[in-house]
């Protein structure tokens, strides 16, 4: 008897867990496709220590995200926040 319910399991197994991995690749598929939408990027770096990258959907979206990037980097790297400037900006198509 045990054999029997243990083949009746077996039978739905596989499809189901190919069914949960194709749900769980679309979705991932679909959350890459939303990064397309950020063109724009700028970087912003300090006098002293690290700075800061940042993707955005506007030109001044992208620099005020890389400033943001840039006084925590720089404060955590033991360079100066307060000297943190934009050096390249630019969307792109």
């Amino acid at each position: 008897m045990t054999r029997k319910t243990a083949r009746q399991y077996s039978s739905w197994i596989l499809p189901s867990l190919l069914a949960i991995n194709l749900a769980l690749t679309t979705g991932c598929a679909g959350h890459s496709a939303s990064n397309k939408g950020s063109s724009c990027y700028a970087e912003a770096l300090p006098a002293t220590g690290e700075g800061g990258l940042a993707w955005g959907s506007t030109l001044n979206l992208a620099r005020q995200k890389s400033l943001d990037n840039c006084m925590r980097y720089a404060g955590r790297s033991g360079g100066a926040p307060n000297t943190c400037h934009v050096v390249a900006a630019e969307c792109k198509n």
